[in-house]
């Protein structure tokens, strides 16, 4: 063999071996993946991973189990017949309060993508947060980041959950329809449902975390939405698994920042759409910014999702949390180096 055959070949060998070192087979190839609302634009990421092949790319079989709101997707991890979770980053939080130890791994969201609008009938009464007191309010599920806001947003004016009253409505579709046929007085939501509703003069929005501006306004500081969490069990006997998940799912976070809403209304499955594609695009755009653009969560995001729980949740008022076991780094950090 010839000297630069054998450089090239050692060349080849070393570069094999590399990519062997940082891309390991899955420890468990079909997953159990739970989330709540899929077709929500808060969990775009996880649509685009699927439709876009990113997880058969990794070596995976990933099952996607769809609940009415991101509370019972929460309770399938904790009962067993999930393996991982894209959901808030708070429910991380309110377990490690419990004794569980569950985990984020990469963010999806870095800002909520949640807006309060307050039903036409009712949107000229209203005047600030105060007004909410006795509304029936429309959220994904009760527990879930949905309700989670209204909580906060009451419990800034002095107010407790309590004092309204909260009704999962679901998502998409039936939400839209509870609000028009006079179900409810308030709305706490994420997109499509928002620009469908605002634009068809349904509702008038209040509170609107779809932005920075907003965010900061409500929260002070920036306030971290979707996550893929799991067991730290899970993580420990399966990290190349984890690593693959995240992989997946960091490389739809890049594949939507490089997309034009058309695009990626284009992607999804045609149901999502609500029969309105235009309408669904102009959500798409309005999305965009609340996506997480390194997949990692700040200290500040941790410690205002904390403070806000805080607000509302007599249990975590005292409750000796380390931040620093909500979320492990690591996946979101080699998923930056690897995927490009």
């Amino acid at each position: 063999m010839s000297p630069f055959r054998l450089i090239a070949t050692a060349a080849a060998a070393l570069l094999l071996a590399g990519s062997a070192a940082f891309a390991q087979a899955p420890e468990k190839k079909e997953v159990k993946l739970g989330v709540g609302g899929k077709a929500l634009l808060y969990y775009l990421p996880l649509t685009i991973a699927e439709r876009k092949g990113f997880f058969k790319e990794q070596g995976l079989d990933v099952e996607i189990s769809d609940f009415a709101g991101g509370a019972k997707s929460l309770q399938g991890l904790i009962g067993g017949s999930l393996d991982v979770v894209t959901g808030a980053y708070e429910h991380t939080i309110r377990m490690q309060a419990k004794g569980q130890d569950i985990r984020a791994v990469l963010e999806l969201g870095r800002f909520p993508g949640i807006a309060v609008g307050v039903a036409k009938a009712k949107a000229d009464a209203y005047k600030s947060p105060k007004d909410l007191k006795g509304m029936k309010i429309g959220v994904t599920a009760p527990g879930s980041s949905t309700n989670m806001l209204v909580n906060f947003l009451l419990a800034k004016e002095g107010l407790t959950p309590q004092d309204a009253s909260f009704i999962g409505v679901g998502s998409a579709a039936s939400a839209v329809a509870s609000i028009r046929n006079g179900q409810l007085d308030a709305i706490s939501h994420l997109e499509p449902v928002l620009s469908m509703l605002e634009q068809s003069g349904d509702i008038k929005i209040v509170v609107d975390t779809r932005t920075e501006e907003g965010t900061k306004a409500l929260f002070g500081g920036s306030n971290p939405a979707a996550v893929l969490y799991a067991k730290k069990d899970f993580i420990d006997k399966n990290p190349n698994t984890v690593q693959a998940l995240t992989n997946g799912l960091y490389k739809a976070l890049q594949w939507i920042q490089k997309s034009s809403p058309e695009e990626i209304a284009a992607a999804v499955p045609e149901e999502y759409l609500l029969g309105d594609k235009a309408l669904y695009v102009l959500a798409v755009k309005n999305s965009k910014p609340t996506y997480s653009i390194t997949g990692v969560i700040s200290e500040s995001g941790m410690t205002s999702t904390n403070d806000m729980l805080k607000q509302f949740e007599p249990e975590l008022k005292d409750a000796k949390v380390n931040l620093a076991d909500t979320f492990d780094p690591r996946f979101a950090k080699k998923a930056a180096e690897m995927v490009k």
